[in-house]
């Protein structure tokens, strides 16, 4: 009796663990979180931008008597002057950007002097020259932004264009070497032109929000020479040689679209177990 029992046991259990096989074990499904889809930085900004610069003239030269003889300042002195800017550009990638800028350096005042002869009879005698200058420079620029350390984001640049120089006329005061006089003041009229410049630019991006960056740089400007003044009482026309500038500055660029939130990427809805 107890055999037979042993036996309709040994039956079921097989039997128990035969169906059992045919059940399907599916294979745990790991949990990953959504794919977050990076998008590099681009869009439109606007920038505005206050600076002063550190003048230097290159020299200025003037027909002395004839339009022959043809004779440098002795001395030729540009002061230092405040600018104000504004422009728009295009961030291309978070490396690279261009914009378009105008730029208006505010009066910055001439101090020459040069030798000749005055009075009557004729004896040598030096003249002092005073005039001013101002400066509209439009500008198209490219920068490389090196990368992001937190908050900053130091870049370099360069920039091509023109530069619309207007002088101030240019008021001559001649006095006698030996002390003996000083002729009338004579005033020549001050001239402006259009001349190339580029200029170099470096300095760091600071982010403020999410779409406001200030902006602290240096920037040096060459600007080439032109015409300064015309002729009068035997004196002119003149020239300037060109100026330096080398610029401090501070400003703010706004970006159009960088608050956007990124989009998440779209991730498919698991599949339902399947059971045999």
């Amino acid at each position: 009796m107890k055999t037979s029992l042993f036996v309709v046991a040994a039956v079921l259990l097989a039997g128990t663990a035969a169906h059992s096989a045919d059940i399907y074990q599916p294979e745990p499904v790991p949990y990953e979180a959504p794919e977050v889809q990076v998008t590099e930085a681009s869009g439109w900004y606007l920038r505005g931008d206050a600076g002063y610069d550190f003048n230097k003239l290159r020299g200025a030269e003037y027909f002395q008597g004839s339009n022959s003889n043809l004779v440098d300042f002795d001395d030729a002195d540009l002061k230092n002057s405040f600018t104000l800017g504004a422009g728009v550009g295009y961030q291309i990638n978070n490396y690279l950007r261009t914009d378009l800028t105008f730029d208006y350096m505010f009066k910055s005042d001439f101090d020459g002097s040069t030798s000749g002869t005055c009075g009557s009879p004729l004896v040598p005698c030096t003249s002092s020259d005073v005039a001013a200058m101002r400066a509209y420079t439009l500008m198209a620029n490219a920068y490389v932004d090196i990368g992001s350390y937190g908050m900053v984001t130091p870049y370099v640049g360069a920039g091509i264009g023109g530069a619309y120089v207007q002088w101030d006329n240019l008021k001559n005061t001649a006095c006698a070497d030996d002390g003996s006089g000083c002729d009338g003041e004579v005033k020549h009229s001050g001239r402006g032109d259009w001349r190339f410049a580029y200029q170099l630019m470096a300095g760091a991006s600071i982010d403020v929000t999410c779409n406001v960056k200030a902006d602290v740089g240096y920037r040096f400007r060459h600007t080439l020479g032109g015409d300064m003044f015309g002729y009068n009482s035997n004196g002119g026309p003149g020239y300037d040689k060109g100026f330096y500038s080398h610029e401090a500055h501070v400003g703010a660029r706004y970006l159009f679209g960088a608050c956007a939130e990124p989009v998440a990427a779209y991730e498919p809805p698991p599949q339902p177990l399947v059971y045999k």
